[in-house]
């Protein structure tokens, strides 16, 4: 995985096309993207017909961009990728894992202890953090499966 089209890629596989389960607290999705994140980008349309381009555009300025993904290395870049786009705290998860400290903001000195770091410690560290959290989350019961199934695709990708 070396860009971001590769990682979108990737998450789109993660996300599969339609789901509206009632269950789940994002409500209407296509692509991952949910209603009110479509919506706020300025989709008037159904959910069912958000095209795929949209929600490529809405993951890079919304998911990747803010969170400096290019400035890693391509295994944890996706980490980030993939867990903000699916929720969570994605930047906390990221400074803890790198030792840093836990303040929601990546910056310089959370990008320089990522690169000095060995990638599949990042990885292994941040998807612990993330298991931890869904599994503390009430949902956990009717999504638990499918986010373990998720991060354990994701640790593989990782190990690649």
């Amino acid at each position: 995985m070396a860009s971001f089209d590769d990682a979108f890629t990737a998450l789109i596989g993660n996300e599969g096309g339609y789901s509206f389960n009632p269950a789940d607290p994002g409500g209407e999705t296509m692509w991952g993207v949910t209603a009110r994140v479509a919506q706020a980008w300025g989709y008037a349309g159904a959910m069912k017909d958000l095209p795929l381009d949209t929600a490529k555009q809405i993951a890079k300025t919304n998911y990747w961009d803010p969170y400096q993904c290019d400035q890693f290395d391509p295994r944890i870049g996706f980490q980030v990728f993939d867990a903000a786009y699916n929720g969570g705290h994605p930047a906390q998860w990221l400074q803890q894992a790198a030792g840093v400290t836990a303040d929601g903001s990546i910056g310089a000195i959370t990008v320089a202890a990522v690169r000095n770091s060995d990638p599949l410690k990042i990885i292994i560290l941040f998807n612990a953090s993330r298991l931890l959290y869904y599994t503390g989350l009430e949902a956990w019961g009717s999504f638990g499966k499918g986010w373990t199934n998720r991060i354990a695709n994701n640790l593989t990708r990782g190990a690649s």
